[in-house]
């Protein structure tokens, strides 16, 4: 396999004096993935004209306001100001650019299947205004085959054809929101285009601020790199969540078996139980690579036990919240329930399948007086049989933690004082070991 390594690492503090002027690059979708993209690249030297659907996000970046963590403003604000960032709602725009980054939300829907809704609005967006020799690039998580079996036949609509008229690759997102160690550029970019001449433009484009690019050889090929590197990590997950089930009808300490097991210097990777699984790759990308499975006469036995796996550890904090409070003769109907972090990772802002939600669910269905707290989110809807409940995030304080009959730990964040709350919770289930080194303090502490 080839890989294409840059000599010099991209600038991060500043353009590079002999790469400006690139090109226009646009971007459809401003989050978590399209932002700090657009921000690289135009960092590098192309002039960027980002894509959203939202009216208030296009004006909050164009006043070089940023809503994702992983991008300063300031250094939003500054390429606003030297007109090499630029947002819009206005998508006849892409025809301007000379290379097209889709870069979409791929969710699922309630039966588990894919919804590319977003991919094909965009799609056909660049349908619209596409023109002879641009790049489009398929950056959003999903199937293997989306790229030619769906988003190559919507803009071959236009008369034009990938296969001589413009060029169409698939280059799958890596990034992971709010891990500082791997900056973007540090990230190798998997390419793999429909045909040579687009893997080589892709490969170009990206090498401007990514430090390694490693071509493969198609789209499908590209999608199915990321659908495995996401599903491997739900399956390790999957059996560590399992063995923790297994340490507790045992009476053992899960991480203490983890932490012992991770001394082996080789032919061992620690991964770690939790309330389940969240965010827009790992608890998703599963449900995709077994419906197309199923395309070809083929059950994922293994990564579907993975993800049931996965999907069944709310109800089993669920089932700890509720030994909990028997043990200290209460039950759940009437509790209080304190829930401590609502996004699905630690020190993130985003909520898309977390498993706090579903833990909230479960506790409120079964009557317990559900309240939360995050630093990052405000409040949050909860859809339960009787329909949408609102909660709003509570202040907290030790008289909060003190006043609930159980605190839940869900997401660990760096901001929360450990300490405290464990000095002053009457009783803690732990889903993330957060009080690993406040065992002392908090004698009524529950972990997985």
């Amino acid at each position: 396999m080839t890989r294409v390594r840059l000599e010099e690492a991209p600038t991060l503090n500043g353009h590079q004096e002999d790469a400006l002027d690139l090109g226009t690059a646009g971007i459809i979708g401003l989050g978590y993935v399209g932002l700090p993209t657009a921000v690289a690249a135009a960092r590098a030297g192309w002039q960027v004209v980002g894509f959203d659907i939202d009216p208030e996000r296009v004006n909050s970046l164009n006043s070089g306001a940023s809503h994702v963590a992983d991008v300063d403003s300031h250094t939003l604000a500054a390429l606003v100001e030297e007109r090499r960032f630029r947002a819009t709602t206005d998508t006849s725009r892409i025809a301007e650019c000379d290379v097209v980054l889709i870069c979409v939300p791929t969710p699922i829907n309630r039966s588990r299947e894919p919804d590319l809704t977003a991919v094909v609005a965009a799609s056909r967006a660049v349908r619209a205004a596409l023109r002879h020799g641009q790049l489009v690039i398929l950056e959003s998580t999903t199937y293997p085959g989306t790229t030619v079996e769906v988003v190559q036949p919507i803009l071959e609509e236009s008369g034009l054809k990938a296969t001589h008229d413009f060029l169409l690759a698939f280059a799958p997102e890596r990034l992971e929101p709010g891990n500082m160690r791997f900056a973007l550029a540090d990230i190798p970019k998997v390419v793999g285009g429909l045909t040579p001449a687009a893997t080589e433009r892709a490969v170009q484009f990206y090498s401007a601020f990514i430090r390694t690019v490693v071509p493969v050889s198609s789209p499908t090929a590209a999608e199915m790199v990321k659908i495995y590197e996401n599903v491997f990590r739900c399956i390790n997950i999957a059996f560590v969540n399992e063995l923790a089930l297994l340490c507790s009808r045992m009476g053992l300490d899960v991480w203490e078996i983890i932490d012992a097991a991770a001394t082996k210097p080789y032919g061992f990777m620690p991964f770690y139980p939790g309330p389940g699984l969240g965010g827009h790759c790992i608890p998703v990308d599963p449900h995709y690579l077994a419906w197309k499975a199923k395309h070809y006469d083929f059950h994922v036995k293994f990564i579907e036990l993975a993800a049931s796996i996965n999907d069944s550890m709310p109800y089993f904090v669920l089932e700890r919240v509720m030994t909990a409070l028997n043990d200290q003769g209460k039950c759940l109907r009437g509790a209080r329930v304190l829930v401590l972090g609502v996004t699905y990772k630690r020190d993130v802002d985003d909520i898309r399948e977390s498993p706090a939600l579903k833990v909230m669910e479960l506790l409120h269905g079964r009557g317990a007086e559900v309240a939360f707290h995050d630093p990052f989110v405000e409040s949050v809807d909860i859809e339960t049989r009787d329909g949408t409940v609102a909660f709003h995030r509570r202040q907290l304080s030790p008289q909060l933690v003190h006043s609930a009959d159980c605190c839940v730990i869900i997401t660990d964040h760096s901001s929360y004082d450990w300490t405290s709350i464990a000095e002053h919770a009457r009783l803690i289930v732990d889903t993330r070991n957060a009080l690993r080194d406040h065992r002392d303090k908090a004698p009524h502490a529950y972990s997985l």
